[in-house]
């Protein structure tokens, strides 16, 4: 496999990058993530016109990218820029309607899956939401931007089993709340709301979901890496620089190992996604990104000592959001059993 990206790739890359570096710094973030609506509107249409929406689209849907390794490459940005735009959503909205797949890449409409149930952060087979004479009867939990929702694409057992949901958002009842590593979150409630049956297949958007969370959770993680290493290389004890004490370099080696195995799992996801085995490599995906996560996150508080446990200091809320995607449609213990089922 030729792990080296495209050219186009690396455009994307860049663009990416440079908008995140130069519009979404911590401190706006934190404004954003602080706000009663928990995200912009008007960074969301600038990523919009930049492209950042159409990238997770193929042409065939009126996107320009949107395959595996394209969805990990902009979630990965993402994740380092801590971004609480409803991406998640918008990625689900590639099983919309085409005219709707429009309006999602344009910025317009906003979408949000509703998959998790309190009894069943992941596992399909233990939903309770049902559609019935096409009305939806059944309660999702934690749904990313709910508020902001203009449409759900939700998972429910329907009359021919499993599959996919499109509701108005107007029919739904949304109870919201502020969310630990910030942004907004909601409880959706359908209690006989219109549903429309979608084409895509359930099992396709929960392994692209998988993919994004693991993604994103990389992203996260170099920035965790590459910040600890500045710290360790600047702050000194006895006068002399943290990173010379070589019990410390190798825990940044250890580091750096678990994040690159996190790299190969994303990789692997991204290149099967869509294919007979995506399901494996999405569960794989996830529950190394679960793992990797929480451990980096600890290690990255140990190294930096008190300061890394401040409201002040970025490094804080992403380990908090590493340690919340490990926990996001199910953990590592539901997917490592996932897995091995698929295996």
């Amino acid at each position: 496999m030729d792990f080296t990206p495209t050219d186009d790739r690396r455009m994307l890359a860049d663009t990416a990058d440079r908008f995140l570096r130069d519009r979404y710094d911590h401190e706006t973030r934190m404004k954003i993530a602080g706000s009663d609506e928990g995200w912009s509107r008007e960074l969301w249409s600038e990523m919009a016109e930049l492209g950042l929406i159409g990238a997770l689209f193929t042409e065939e849907d009126g996107g320009f990218a949107g395959h595996g390794h394209d969805i990990a490459l902009i979630f990965e940005r993402l994740g380092q820029a801590l971004v609480v735009e409803p991406f998640h959503g918008a990625l689900a909205g590639r099983a919309l309607p085409a005219e709707q797949r429009e309006e999602v890449i344009a910025g317009t409409l906003i979408p949000a899956l509703a998959h998790s149930e309190a009894a069943a952060p992941f596992a399909v087979d233990r939903m309770r939401s049902r559609v019935e004479d096409g009305k939806l009867t059944g309660r999702k939990v934690a749904v990313p931007l709910a508020e902001a929702a203009d449409i759900f694409v939700v998972s429910a057992q329907g009359p021919d089993g499993p599959g996919l949901f499109a509701v108005e958002a107007s029919d739904a009842e949304v109870t919201g709340y502020p969310l630990m590593d910030g942004g907004r979150g909601g409880d959706v409630t359908f209690d006989g709301a219109p549903a429309t049956a979608l084409d895509t297949s359930l099992d396709t958007v929960l392994d692209t979901c998988l993919l994004a969370l693991s993604a994103e959770a990389l992203g996260q993680m170099e920035r965790c890496k590459d910040a600890t290493v500045d710290y360790l290389k600047t702050r000194k004890q006895f006068g002399v620089p943290l990173s010379k004490f070589q019990a410390l370099q190798h825990r940044v080696v250890d580091m750096v190992t678990e994040i690159e195995q996190t790299r190969s799992s994303v990789i692997n996801a991204g290149q099967h996604l869509g294919g007979d085995r995506a399901s494996r490599y999405a569960a794989a995906a996830k529950f190394t990104a679960s793992e990797t996560g929480r451990k980096i996150a600890e290690e990255t508080i140990q190294l930096h000592g008190g300061i890394a446990m401040t409201w002040e200091y970025d490094l804080a809320h992403v380990a908090k959001r590493l340690v919340m995607i490990a926990q996001i449609m199910g953990d590592e213990d539901e997917h490592l059993t996932r897995f091995a089922r698929l295996t």
